[in-house]
């Protein structure tokens, strides 16, 4: 992946719509064991989340998750635990992030402020101390070599704490697509007014109030006329009455026999002779 498609690929992902299920500053309440286990042991945390993250095939595995220049560059197809212990050994921090974007791709999943906070005072804080080393070796000074050393130790502690809260925090998420949660909501189209602009008032009802005994018909009716159970109790009890129709009716010898149709009807020579017109259009 070049550098270019790098950059917008991180300027997509800054327009997804979803959120973790849980944000770095709680994930330590809302799993604890898990969080320390990924502080004592990040690497391993790293493996199992990577594989996990690829559903248990590792025929999918690629180094970084495709988003390094070395990616499938390094023999994954024959040997990928092999190349996936060694990425999460000696590229601990490349792989936690290959992994938290190959979630965030997956599911659309974008970095709330208070994440991109910590995630930068992190790498601020790494720069700093190496600032401070590089100029403790150039001068000497023994005053900011203690200061370095004292800006070291404070960025690994730092570093190892937002890793173990950052695959936490990639575990619940995983937790949340395998179902762990129950059944999560299913994305559906909104509703016409919830996609209608914002600022637009909700029309008022048009029609007559409803009446006591009438409403819409059952949500398994299609609306249609009459709805079921419109108007209610009708036709009323004993309607139609007792002896409709009529017992012998018609009366007998209607129509009288002989009168209809007339006889000799229609009269002769009817209609005239050359009626109508041959050449009539």
């Amino acid at each position: 992946m070049g550098l270019d498609a790098q950059v917008e690929k991180m300027q997509t992902r800054q327009n997804y719509q979803n959120l973790w299920h849980s944000d770095l500053t709680s994930t330590i309440a809302d799993d604890p064991p898990y969080c320390c286990f990924a502080m004592w042991c990040g690497p391993c945390a790293s493996y199992l989340l990577r594989k996990r993250a690829l559903y248990d095939d590792m025929s999918r595995y690629v180094c970084c998750a495709g988003y390094m220049p070395c990616s499938g560059r390094c023999g994954e197809s024959h040997c990928p635990e092999f190349c996936l212990c060694t990425e999460v050994f000696c590229c601990f921090a490349n792989s936690v992030a290959s992994t938290r974007f190959l979630l965030q791709d997956d599911f659309n999943i974008q970095t709330t402020p208070c994440d991109n906070c910590i995630i930068g005072f992190m790498m601020c804080l790494q720069q700093l101390a190496c600032i401070c080393s590089i100029a403790a070796c150039l001068t000497g000074s023994d005053e900011l070599a203690d200061l370095a050393q004292l800006l070291s130790c404070l960025s690994d502690m730092v570093f190892c704490s937002v890793c173990a809260c950052m695959q936490t925090q990639h575990k619940i998420e995983m937790d949340k697509r395998d179902g762990k949660f129950g059944p999560q909501p299913v994305m559906q189209v909104p509703p016409m007014q919830h996609m209608s602009r914002i600022d637009q008032p909700v029309p008022p009802t048009v029609g007559y109030p409803p009446q006591p005994g009438y409403g819409p018909p059952p949500p398994h009716q299609a609306y249609g006329y009459p709805p079921a159970g419109y108007p209610p109790n009708y036709p009323p009890p004993g309607y139609p009455p007792s002896g409709y129709p009529q017992p012998n009716y018609p009366p007998g010898g209607y129509p009288p026999p002989g009168g209809y149709p007339q006889p000799n009807y229609p009269p002769g020579g009817y209609p005239a002779p050359g009626y109508p017109p041959s050449d009539s259009k």
